[in-house]
């Protein structure tokens, strides 16, 4: 157990894990559960929280203000959602946090459960003496499947509350701060032809024939960018990067094909449009592909459609929320990473941004993930230097 200072040790932190671990809150179920418990958990304490529901009502935002709410604070976020755990070989329930040599197994542990158990850790504390510069709570639905449910809180906030001075976004980034990232679109591509005999090839429009040309393409768009990547960015691999991870189309070997789909992303650098790559490529589709298509299948369409997205995380060097990490962390700067996180959405929002949380992204999304308590230690000490800086007035 570390040194109890306000907010509470780690124990209390390791008593909400366990708890927040038993919620299977899989990105394909409702995580209304969890959100509730957490409802309750803050009123308990007197802080009344903010609950924004999606449509269905089995999904929701919470988001809770600790100290004055006419001003506007640090928030502390982190995402509710977990990744599927079906085909993994678990050595013990997923759903069942258990220690083991240091180490805290269970879904979500380290991606990113463990950062939402510190931050409520904190909350008795917190309550007791109130901070100078509130403390928020911001706790989403989602993240997993692109970043579904934070974009509806942040605009939320800064439709209806004052604009946060800062986010620190919890993912695990061992306790390094984390200033940029990768955006994402992930998309779904579905081309319609003609069938025929695979004999009469006059007659049909091959799909597949089509999808392959703007995969082709594609690959064609990714050679560009990994020619005009910048060596110095600071990502691995630099630059923006495309990957097609799946496709079907076709029923028989002996019919020209009526219809192929594939699911491709985008994972673009922060300097580059990912708008202006994607019209290119859609531009390439209507102007050189289906003209073809449509020589013996006037209805031949292909539709492209975005299934999820996050944007990318610029660095801000000089901004009050960088500094501020830095001097907490004692890092001389802070470093980039490839995958993406909730941070773009705050950043757009004009809230600066920092990336830092304990656990390690090499154990997110596997059998047995951890975090060590050592990591848990080290989050801990580094929320509660914030919330003393939050009661001093940052």
């Amino acid at each position: 157990m570390t040194e109890t200072r306000p907010g509470g040790g780690l124990d209390a932190a390791l008593a909400i894990l366990d708890r927040l671990i038993g919620f299977d809150t899989v990105s394909a179920k409702p995580n209304i559960a969890i959100i509730d418990w957490i409802a309750g958990y803050l009123r308990e304490h007197g802080v009344d929280p903010l609950v924004l529901p999606d449509a269905s009502g089995g999904k929701a935002n919470l988001y809770a203000t600790i100290g004055p709410a006419d001003i506007g604070g640090v928030v502390l976020s982190g995402h509710t959602d977990v990744v599927p755990v079906e085909d993994q070989a678990w050595s013990s329930d997923p759903f069942t946090l258990v220690e083991r040599d240091g180490r805290l197994y269970g879904r979500g542990t380290a991606d990113m459960k463990g950062f939402i158990a510190l931050a409520l850790s904190l909350v008795p504390g917190l309550a007791a003496r109130p901070p100078a510069t509130p403390v928020h709570l911001a706790f989403s639905y989602d993240e997993e499947v692109g970043c579904r449910g934070v974009p509806h809180m942040v605009a939320h906030v800064a439709r209806h509350l004052p604009l946060p001075r800062m986010a620190i976004i919890g993912e695990p980034t061992s306790m390094t701060p984390v200033n940029g990232h990768k955006g994402i679109k992930a998309l779904k591509t579905v081309v319609r032809g003609l069938e025929a005999h695979s004999s009469q090839r006059q007659l049909g429009a091959s799909a597949i024939r089509a999808a392959a040309e703007l995969v082709a393409y594609i690959y064609q768009e990714a050679d560009r960018a990994e020619a005009a990547a910048d060596p110095e960015d600071g990502f691995t691999p630099p630059g923006s990067t495309f990957n097609v991870g799946e496709i079907h189309g076709g029923s028989a070997v002996n019919i020209i094909a009526n219809a192929c789909q594939f699911r491709w992303d985008y994972r673009y650098a922060p300097y580059d449009d990912p708008d202006a790559v994607l019209a290119r490529i859609a531009r390439h589709a209507e102007e050189t592909i289906l003209p073809r298509l449509r020589a013996t299948a006037p209805d031949a369409t292909i539709v492209t459609e975005v299934e999820a997205e996050a944007p990318a995380l610029g660095p801000d060097p000089q901004g009050f929320a960088e500094t501020l990490v830095r001097q907490i962390t004692g890092a001389n700067d802070c470093g980039k990473v490839a995958f993406a996180t909730e941070g773009g959405v705050f950043q757009q929002a004009g809230i600066p941004v920092v990336v830092i949380g304990p656990g390690d992204i090499a154990q997110a999304h596997k059998p047995d993930e951890y975090v060590s308590r050592h990591q848990l230690e080290a989050g801990l000490g580094f929320l509660q230097r914030i919330t003393e800086l939050a009661r001093a007035g940052l």
